[in-house]
This record gives C-alpha cells, sequence and structure tokens, in this order.
C-alpha cells in the first residue's frame, strides 16, 4: 500500500492560515484589478497595501484600515505642500522631509494607541512620494492622488474582504488568552497558598516555581494588552464586552503587585519566626480550599471572617470597654499579620471580580446583556510615555534618512531615493522595539531570498501575460504559500517581507522598467535604504531590555516622589494607579526575559516599585485622619529617597537601611503607635502600607522595630 504523500514540515499550513492567506490574495488580485481598470499608475501599490494591512483577524484588519488611509492622505498633503516649494534645493528639500518623517516617528511613538498608525504613516509616506519626485516635482499632485487612491484601493479591498468572507472574530482567541491569564495568575496563587504551608518560601523548588508563575503572568499581560487595542473594531459581540474586558485586563495586570506583596508577607512571616504559624497555615488552607472549588461567592465572607480574625488575634483583647492585654506577639509580627490579611483580602476581592467580570464577557460574547460594571477609577487610562526614546528614534530616522540621501545627491545615483524611502520606513516600521535591529535584519533576509523570485517573474512570466486572469493563475502559486508564512506570527516578518520584495519587483513594470538593469539598481538601493536603517539604528538607537526597564522605573520613581511630596488633596490615586498598571505591562516581559534565577533580585527590585505607591496612596488618603507632624516628615523622606535614584545619588540596589537610618526609625515609630490603637478600618490599612513601605524599602531591616512610638503620634 503506498503510503501518503507528505509535504516537507515548511509547507505544511494549517487551514486558518490558509484562509488567511486565500482571503488576503483575493483582497489583493480585487485591488489591483480595480486599480487597473481606473487606470491608476501603480496598480501594484494597491497590491501590497492590501498585504501589509491584511490580519488574520478581521477586527485588527479594520483597526489598521482606516488609520492607514488617514495617514496615507495626511503624508501626501504635506508631500504636495513641501517638494514644490523646495525642489530647487535638494539639501534644503531632503533635510525638510526628514525632519517631517521624524516628527511625525515621534508623536506615533507617544501615542501608544491604533491611532499611531496615522502619524506613522504621515511620515514616511511622504519619504514614499516626495523623495520619488523630486526629480519631477511637475507631476508630484498626480503622483499624491494615484498614491491615495491606490493605497485606498488596497484597504478597502482588504477590509471588506476580511469583513465579509468567513471573518475571523476575536471572540475565540480573546477568550482564550483571558482563559489563560486566569489560570497562570490562579496557579501562581495556588503556590503561593499550598506549599507555602508545607515546603516553605525559602526552599529553591518554590522560588523557581514562582519565577515561572511570573514569567507566564507577564507575557499573558502583554499579549492581552496588545489584542485589546482592537476590540473596538471587531466585527463579533465583543465590541459590547470592551468596557468589561478593560476592567479585566485592569484587574488581572493588578493581582501582579498584589502577588508580589503576599508572596514578600510570607517570606517575611517566615523568616521572622523560622516558619509559618499554625492560624497562619490554616488560613492558607482555607483560601487554597475556596480556590480549587471555584472562588464561589456564597462561601467568600466566611473565608474574610477568617482572614479578619487572623488581623484581629493580633490586637489587644476589647470587652466592655476593657482592653485586655496584647496578644502575645512581637510588634513586627502582629503587624505582619495585619498586613497579611490585608493583601490576601484585597487578593480574594481581586480574584472574585477576576471572575465575575469573565462571566459577564462570557455572557457578552453570547449576545446578552451584561452588567455594566466598568469602574469609573480607571476610566480616564494614562499610559506611559517614554519622551527620550521617542526623541531617539526619531533622531535616529532622521540621521539614517539624511545619510542616504547626502549619498544620493553626492553621487547623482539614478536609485538613490529608493534607499532613502527605505531607511525611513525601516527606521519607522521597529521604533517599538528595544532593539529593532534583528527585525530589520529578518527584512533584510527576506528581500534578499525574493531577489530570485522577483527575477524570475520580471523576465520570463510577466512578458508572457496578456490578460488579468493569467496574472493571477501566475501569481497564485507564490503569493498564497507567502500569505501562509505572513499570517503565522513567528514567520510573519519573514513572509511579507517576501511579499514586499516581490512586489517591488512587479511594479517596475507599471513604470515600463522591467529590465536586468533597473531591477538591480532598484533592489541594491532596497538593501541599501535597510542596511543604513539597520546600522544607525544600531549606533543610535537600539538598546537592552535592562535600559527599558531602568527607564521605566526612573519614571515610577518620579511619580513617586512626586506623590510623596504631595500636599494633602493633591494625590490623584486612579491616575497613578491606571498608569502603573499600564508599566506592569511595559515592565513584566522585560523583567521576566532576565528572570533565569529563583527569585531574581533584579526582578525583587522592580516589583517593589510596584508595589511601593499603593502603599504611598494609601496613606495619603489616610492623611486627613494621621497625626501631620510624624507623617509629614515620613513622606518628606520617601520623596527625598526616589529623589537620589532619579539624581544618581543613590543605587536602587544600595542597602537603604545604612544610608536612610532616620527614614527608618520614623517609620518604625509610626508603626509602632500604630499598632497600639483600637483595632479600626483606618488602622488596619495604615499599618499594612507602613509594612509594605517598611518592607519595599528596607528589605534588609532587621525585624525588631527600631524606635518605640512616639507620644502624640497616634490614629485618633
Amino acid at each position: 500500500m503506498s503510503q501518503p504523500l507528505l509535504l516537507p514540515g515548511f509547507l505544511r499550513f494549517n487551514r486558518a492560515e490558509w484562509l488567511f492567506s486565500v482571503k488576503t490574495f483575493a483582497a489583493a488580485m480585487l485591488a489591483m484589478y480595480l486599480a487597473n481598470r481606473a487606470g491608476l499608475p501603480r496598480p501594484f501599490w494597491a497590491m501590497t497595501a492590501a498585504y501589509i494591512v491584511s490580519n488574520p483577524l478581521a477586527g485588527a484588519t479594520r483597526s489598521k484600515a482606516l488609520y492607514r488611509f488617514l495617514g496615507t492622505l495626511l503624508g501626501c498633503t504635506a508631500t504636495v505642500l513641501i517638494v514644490p516649494a523646495l525642489a530647487n534645493a535638494p539639501f534644503l528639500l531632503s533635510l525638510v522631509l526628514s525632519l517631517w518623517l521624524g516628527t511625525c516617528l515621534f508623536i506615533s511613538l507617544l501615542d501608544r494607541t491604533p491611532r499611531s498608525y496615522v502619524f506613522m504613516l504621515a511620515g514616511y509616506t511622504a519619504a514614499l512620494i516626495g523623495f520619488p519626485s523630486v526629480e519631477a516635482p511637475n507631476l508630484l499632485f498626480d503622483t499624491a492622488m494615484a498614491r491615495v487612491q491606490e493605497i485606498g484601493l488596497g484597504i478597502l479591498c482588504a477590509s471588506l474582504v476580511h469583513a465579509i468572507v468567513l471573518p475571523v472574530g476575536m471572540s475565540a482567541t480573546l477568550s482564550g488568552m483571558l482563559d489563560r491569564a486566569l489560570g497562570d495568575a490562579r496557579t501562581w496563587l495556588s503556590d503561593l497558598l499550598g506549599p507555602a504551608r508545607t515546603q516553605g518560601m525559602v526552599a529553591p523548588a518554590r522560588r523557581e516555581a514562582l519565577s515561572v508563575d511570573r514569567r507566564r503572568l507577564a507575557l499573558d499581560i502583554t499579549q492581552l494588552r496588545l489584542l485589546s487595542t482592537h476590540i473596538p473594531y471587531d466585527t463579533s459581540h465583543v465590541r459590547w464586552t470592551a468596557g468589561a474586558i478593560r476592567e479585566m485586563q485592569d484587574r488581572i495586570a493588578a493581582l501582579t503587585p498584589t502577588l508580589s506583596a503576599l508572596e514578600d508577607r510570607l517570606l517575611a512571616m517566615e523568616q521572622d519566626r523560622g516558619g509559618l504559624a499554625p492560624d497562619v497555615q490554616d488560613l492558607l488552607g482555607s483560601a487554597a480550599q475556596w480556590l480549587e472549588a471555584g472562588g464561589d461567592a456564597a462561601t467568600l465572607p466566611v473565608l474574610r471572617q477568617q482572614v479578619q480574625a487572623l488581623a484581629d488575634d493580633s490586637l489587644p483583647a476589647i470587652d466592655d470597654g476593657f482592653v485586655g492585654p496584647p496578644a502575645p506577639h512581637s510588634p513586627w509580627t502582629r503587624a505582619l499579620r495585619i498586613d497579611l490579611a490585608a493583601r490576601l483580602d484585597q487578593l480574594l476581592l481581586g480574584w472574585r471580580a477576576c471572575t465575575v467580570l469573565r462571566r459577564d464577557i462570557e455572557a457578552g460574547l453570547a449576545g446578552h446583556a451584561a452588567p455594566l460594571r466598568r469602574s469609573a477609577a480607571l476610566g480616564n487610562r494614562v499610559l506611559h510615555r517614554d519622551v527620550g526614546m521617542a526623541l531617539l528614534s526619531a533622531f535616529a530616522a532622521v540621521v539614517a534618512v539624511g545619510l542616504c540621501c547626502f549619498f544620493w545627491i553626492y553621487t547623482g545615483w539614478p536609485s538613490g531615493s529608493v534607499a532613502a524611502m527605505m531607511a525611513g520606513v525601516f527606521c519607522s516600521f521597529f521604533a517599538t522595539m528595544d532593539d529593532p535591529v534583528p527585525a530589520i535584519h529578518g527584512f533584510l533576509v527576506a528581500t534578499l531570498w525574493s531577489l530570485p523570485l522577483g527575477v524570475l517573474y520580471m523576465l520570463v512570466a510577466l512578458p508572457l501575460i496578456h490578460d488579468f486572469g493569467m496574472l493571477v493563475l501566475v501569481c497564485a502559486p507564490v503569493f498564497l504559500v507567502l500569505g501562509c508564512y505572513a499570517g503565522r506570527p513567528a514567520t510573519m516578518l519573514m513572509g511579507l517581507g517576501m511579499v514586499m520584495g516581490i512586489s517591488g519587483s512587479l511594479a517596475l513594470h507599471d513604470t515600463a522598467s522591467a529590465d536586468i538593469a533597473s531591477f538591480l539598481n532598484t533592489n541594491l538601493a532596497q538593501i541599501v535604504g535597510i542596511v543604513a536603517a539597520a546600522r544607525v539604528t544600531r549606533l543610535i538607537r537600539s538598546v537592552g531590555t535592562d535600559w527599558s526597564a531602568a527607564r521605566i522605573r526612573r519614571a515610577t520613581w518620579r511619580d513617586l516622589a512626586g506623590m510623596a511630596s504631595a500636599r494633602r488633596g493633591e494625590v490623584q490615586p486612579d491616575a497613578y494607579a491606571a498608569r502603573m498598571l499600564d508599566r506592569i505591562a511595559l515592565l513584566a516581559p522585560r523583567v521576566a526575559a532576565g528572570d533565569t534565577q529563583p527569585g531574581s533580585p533584579r526582578t525583587q527590585r522592580v516589583l517593589r516599585d510596584l508595589r511601593v505607591g499603593d502603599d504611598i496612596a494609601q496613606l495619603q488618603q489616610l492623611r486627613t485622619r494621621l497625626p501631620q507632624a510624624g507623617l509629614g516628615g515620613l513622606l518628606a523622606g520617601i520623596a527625598e529617597v526616589f529623589r537620589d535614584r532619579i539624581a544618581g545619588r543613590a543605587e536602587a540596589t544600595s542597602n537603604e537601611v545604612e544610608r536612610s537610618p532616620g527614614l527608618l526609625r520614623e517609620l518604625d515609630r509610626m508603626l509602632a503607635s500604630a499598632l497600639q490603637q483600637m483595632p479600626r478600618p483606618d488602622h488596619r490599612r495604615a499599618v499594612a502600607a507602613l509594612v509594605g513601605l517598611r518592607r519595599n524599602l528596607f528589605p534588609e531591616a532587621p525585624a525588631a522595630l527600631a524606635a518605640a512610638p512616639v507620644s502624640g503620634v497616634s490614629i485618633p
């Protein structure tokens, strides 16, 4: 019996990849046919645009489409205004176009939403149209108009085909991603609640498992954030659950600092007493059982009462106004128990909110009305912006394009404009990456691989084609396979790069310059432009994940110093929370990438920064109910710590116990005084915040509090 014919591994694609490739090819051919019928001069631009804008998810295709068209229109308008006025001054024209591209790139990097496509496209569209039009400025307006129409056709065809023909909605992908994120958060929580009672928090196996949990959740948060930007443009019911999805994304991200705080407090209790107390172990066991049972809302009040009992057991006994002797715990142990209870209660409520939101989202996806549970606190998001990196990326693009323009003008190279165009495009495409060079090199490799196919099409296939149907048949084998690669995340850059390379070769027929000399000259210019973009980016712009994480941390320190030094009523914890949730998503993958050791100090330092802000916000919210003398000095000292870090006067890895002994004493005085007060909710919140600050700012501090409570420093 004959064996079935098996394709090589690199030619095996699944149904979803074939579906995406067929639809994209159909959209590209439709766009090129309409461009031909309309008499547009560069129909292959329409074909290329259809491939660039296409995405396996219909919503992602639509979100790109509108902004790409607006960016193209804005770029063409700028070109029409700039090039004719400066056509007789090539150096000045090159400088102005380079600055335009750099300015647009700078703005796009500050707007971290799909809207950024408008500015990025406006920048390099001006380069794509402006540089080739320098030699014929009288035709510029016609060229710009044709560019807008051709790109518009490509975008329109891709959007319609992907939205109408077997549209792939985001529901399944999003549901799977939400479930995976919840599952990974649950694994981290289970690893904290269960084995902490038996193996201990300092066991190497425990530290390694928790490190893996952190990396997984970090990746989930990042992927969820990227996917959720396309939700408003999806064609399924997922659009109606956008509010619940955004809140769930925030909730899952907020679990990260809470989980890490719980992990830290359990470790502190184990170090303080040599192990966990029996009642703490019982409480963790009850929480683990509740989690395994699905987090039932009916049993949550009972579990929260157990959590409350853990904190109350550490306080003086109260009976009809008589205050009995305190529980037999040291002040630090009592403070840790109160803080542990507060963090665990916060975590249980956060987990319960996530499960409720998940059910709301599932109901919305099924077409049912979901309750409006969107929190107003995080409604107006304030995303992190790195102005310095945006300026550096814009400067690198200006330098790369400027160098190509100088070489082009100085040598009189007929295809030099292509090099300048490619330098601008590739400096813009990957500017959001820490190190764009590997991606640029990947596109360069794809361009080189496309050269033989381009020669085959240009010199052999196209001269034999006499009608559009034959063109479709000739293009189909190669473009269908490359479309499958473009629809696969791991090979997307290679597939799209080869499509663009071959399309560039086919476009030579649009200009009636389809000969081997023009082909080699144009492709050589493309390679020069890509290499220039890669080399300039390497020299000016490329940074490591450590460097990027450090910049995000410095921005966090500025916020923390500002929050600590703010006057009463000036702190906006909601805005800070939104910004920190965004920074969690940015920091998590960068930290996880270098988190190869159990309990990595680098990871712990970043997580401490994320936790300090919540503790400062808690103290600021309680400021009207806390003594101003002690609290004002404490917050001023905390602000000074972060100002020293920003100015480089202190390393975040240094021992703060030796650097700021006065601040530690003030913190211990406030904590010891708070422990003597009545067990009110304000009291517990203050103790939890003070314990968090002590553990995060002074992780090496001894367990014994440095000072007794100061008279007059109390919580009323």
